[in-house]
C-alpha cells in the first residue's frame, strides 16, 4: 500500500511510514494511491461473514503485503473483539450501536486497531513513540484505553476545559501509566491546532518521535470502514439490499470512512452528514463557500468542530468534484433544541435512549425522508456513544432508563489528574520537551 499527501500527489510513502508520521510535512493528509475494489463475490455473499472476517478482507485488500496475513488476523481479532449490532427499530429504521467497545464510543474501532498496528511495527530499542491526540469528547478515552500499557509509547491527550462530559473527562484523566492528559483553556479547535503545529515544528520532530492518534492518522480511518460493511451484511441477512447511512459528523472522519467504504465497493444509496450548529459543511453545500469558524459548545460535544480536518480527504476521494459529492452526500445541521426534541421522539416512538449525537443522526434521517421518498430503502443512523456519557442532557424520565455500564462505575473510584495549559504553542512545545 502506497500513500500520497493531499497536498502532493507525487509523494509516495509506505503504510508504516504514514502510520508513524501521521501527517505529511506539507500539512496535507495521507491517502491511498489506489483504492482497490473488493471482490464482487465477497460483497454478494457478505452476509455469510463475521465482523472479524469482513474486517480482515477489507484490511488485507487495502494494505496488501504491509502486514503478513497471520499477523493482520491477530491484530483484528484482538482489536475488534466486540459487536456492532444494527438494532431494528421498525421495518425501515435501524440504529447502528457502535458503543460496545471498552470506552463506550465508536472511536474504539480506530484507536484499538491503530494501537495494535503501531505495536506490531515498533521494534525493541527504538526511540519512544510520542502519540499526540486532541479530543472533543470520545477520541481521547478510546485512545487512552487502546494504548494503555503498550510498551515504548507515551500518549498525550489534549481536551478543552469545561467542554467534555464528566464521564468523558474521567476516561481521559484516570489512566496513569503511559497516558497523560492536558486540560487546555480553549476549544477543541485550539487543541487540534496545537497538535498540528507540533507536527510541523522542526525542533520537536528532531528531538521526539511524534505521531497522532486523531482521525488524521490513516490507521484510524481504515478500521472504521469495517462497521459499514458489517452493517450491510446484517441488513442483507434480513433481505434488505438498499440502505442509506446517517452519520453524526464533527471532524468528518466517521463519514470519511463511510465514503472510503463506498469507494471500495459498498453499495450505499446515500450518506447524510448530520452536524450540530458547527455547520461548516452544510454551509458549504448551501453556498459553495468553504469557510471555517470557531467552534461553539453544544449538547453533542464530540461534534463541536469548526474546522473539520477530514474534509480534505473527502474532497480528495471525489477529486474535488462537488457535484459528484452532492450526489452521494446530503448534509443538515440541527441546534440543541432540535437535538433534545429528537431524543424525546426516539424515546416516545421506539422506547430507545439515544445520546445527543445519535439523536442528530436520527432527525437528519427524518428530514431526508420528508424530502426524498425512499420506497424500499432502509435507513441506518449511527449511534456513536453510550447515552450514560451525557447524564445532564436528558429529561429525568429518560435518564432513569439509562443503564450505567460496569466500567463507568469503576472510573468514579479512581484518582484522576490533568495538567493545565493555555492555547499558546510555545507552552505546549515546552511541555513536550520537558517530557
Amino acid at each position: 500500500m502506497k500513500l500520497y499527501s493531499t497536498n502532493n500527489k507525487d509523494l509516495r510513502v509506505s503504510f508504516k511510514d504514514a502510520v508513524f508520521n501521521s501527517m505529511p510535512q506539507d500539512k496535507g493528509l495521507y491517502m491511498p494511491v489506489e483504492i482497490p475494489q473488493l471482490d464482487a463475490e465477497f460483497i454478494e455473499n457478505i452476509e455469510k461473514y463475521s465482523l472479524p472476517e469482513i474486517a480482515y478482507e477489507i484490511a488485507s485488500t487495502l494494505l496488501k503485503d504491509e502486514i503478513p496475513a497471520e499477523a493482520l488476523k491477530a491484530i483484528i481479532e484482538d482489536a475488534i473483539n466486540f459487536e456492532a449490532p444494527a438494532v431494528k427499530l421498525d421495518d425501515k429504521t435501524f440504529v447502528l450501536e457502535l458503543f460496545h467497545g471498552p470506552s463506550l464510543a465508536f472511536k474504539d474501532f480506530g484507536a484499538r486497531f491503530m494501537s495494535r498496528v503501531m505495536a506490531y511495527f515498533l521494534k525493541d530499542g527504538e526511540q519512544l513513540l510520542d502519540v499526540l491526540v486532541a479530543t472533543s469528547g470520545d477520541t481521547g478515552g478510546a485512545v487512552a484505553l487502546g494504548f494503555l500499557g503498550v510498551p515504548n509509547t507515551r500518549v498525550t491527550i489534549l481536551y478543552p476545559e469545561g467542554k467534555v462530559s464528566p464521564i468523558q473527562e474521567l476516561q481521559l484523566t484516570t489512566n496513569g501509566q503511559n497516558i497523560r492528559a492536558i486540560e487546555v483553556k480553549g476549544t477543541f479547535d485550539d487543541c487540534q491546532a496545537l497538535v498540528k503545529q507540533a507536527f510541523a515544528d522542526d525542533e520537536l520532530n528532531g528531538k521526539l518521535r511524534l505521531t497522532s492518534a486523531n482521525s488524521i492518522n490513516i490507521a484510524r480511518l481504515i478500521p472504521q470502514t469495517f462497521y459499514y460493511f458489517n452493517t450491510y451484511a446484517q441488513l442483507k441477512k434480513q433481505g434488505i439490499n438498499d440502505v442509506i447511512f446517517s452519520v453524526p459528523s464533527g471532524n468528518f472522519g466517521n463519514i470519511g470512512a463511510g465514503l472510503l467504504a463506498y469507494k471500495l465497493g459498498l453499495p450505499v444509496k446515500q450518506f447524510i452528514a448530520a452536524t450540530n450548529i458547527n455547520d461548516t459543511v452544510p454551509r458549504f453545500f448551501e453556498t459553495g463557500i468553504y469557510e471555517t469558524k470557531p467552534s461553539t459548545q453544544t449538547y453533542s460535544n464530540a461534534m463541536d468542530v469548526g474546522a473539520p480536518s477530514n474534509w480534505i480527504r473527502i474532497m480528495d476521494l471525489f477529486k474535488g468534484d462537488v457535484d459528484a459529492l452532492k450526489k452521494v452526500v446530503t448534509s443538515y445541521r440541527f441546534d440543541d433544541e432540535e437535538t433534545l426534541a429528537g431524543i424525546k421522539e426516539i424515546d416516545n416512538k421506539f422506547n430507545y435512549v439515544a445520546c445527543p449525537h445519535t439523536a442528530i443522526a436520527y432527525i437528519a434521517i427524518e428530514k431526508f425522508r420528508k424530502e426524498n421518498p425512499m420506497d424500499e430503502t432502509a435507513a441506518v443512523f449511527l449511534s456513536t456513544a453510550h447515552a450514560c456519557k451525557f447524564p445532564d442532557i436528558f429529561p429525568i424520565e429518560i435518564a432513569s432508563k439509562i443503564e450505567i455500564p460496569v466500567q463507568v462505575k469503576a472510573l468514579e473510584s479512581k484518582s484522576h489528574h490533568a495538567d493545565q495549559l493555555a492555547t499558546d504553542f510555545e507552552g505546549f512545545k515546552n511541555y513536550l520537551l520537558r517530557g
